[in-house]
């Protein structure tokens, strides 16, 4: 099953800052998304782009819910079509004249499945926060305090086991750090500092 979206440029310019409600976008969110572990999974994508957009690229609101926006809906399709994973939702989201910008950010945040490369800083932050956010995640469901007290060397132990999180591409988190220009470490301690905001 091929996931090539063969294409590389997404919605149209004439939609530049034009993005969803946050009514909306929750309500795509949970009418698409039925698995609350996948809903889950989003919301705390969808956070950690909206806190790195505020703390680290000083951007304001509306930035802010560009990222947050992407964040949110960027594995909308996976639950009910897999078999469609990307073009489903990049498909509705062009229909809803939305911000190429987000578009491009879904589109992008697998390269290896979707054929998309990460250009902007918006595509390659969640490109780098996907795959590490759902191992971080695990991790916290096995601690007795969760996210309290995690640190930097106890995730990265994790990720040198193969069977912990199996499913989730330690290649791919290498390969984000590397074009996001982030050290492993940094985007770690980013992830335990933000994403125990989101239950």
């Amino acid at each position: 099953m091929s996931l090539l979206l063969n294409k590389s440029t997404f919605g149209n310019s004439a939609n530049i800052g034009n993005v969803l409600s946050k009514a909306d976008a929750n309500n795509l969110l949970e009418e698409w998304v039925i698995n609350p572990k996948l809903q889950l999974h989003m919301r705390q994508v969808a956070h950690l782009m909206k806190s790195w957009a505020a703390e680290k690229e000083n951007a304001d609101e509306k930035i802010q819910w560009k990222w947050e926006m992407a964040g949110l809906l960027h594995d909308a399709d996976w639950d009910q079509w897999p078999e469609l994973h990307c073009k489903k939702i990049i498909e509705e989201l062009e229909n809803r004249n939305i911000d190429p910008e987000i578009i491009r950010a879904i589109a992008s945040h697998g390269p290896a499945h979707f054929g998309v490369e990460p250009e902007t800083k918006m595509d390659k932050m969640l490109y780098a926060f996907d795959e590490l956010s759902g191992l971080i995640h695990a991790y916290s469901l096995m601690r007795p305090n969760s996210y309290n007290a995690m640190d930097i060397k106890g995730v990265k132990k994790r990720l040198k086991e193969k069977s912990f999180a199996a499913n989730v591409s330690r290649e791919e988190i290498n390969d984000a750090c590397s074009k996001a220009s982030i050290s492993l470490d940094d985007l770690i301690d980013f992830i335990i500092q933000h994403q125990a905001e989101v239950e």
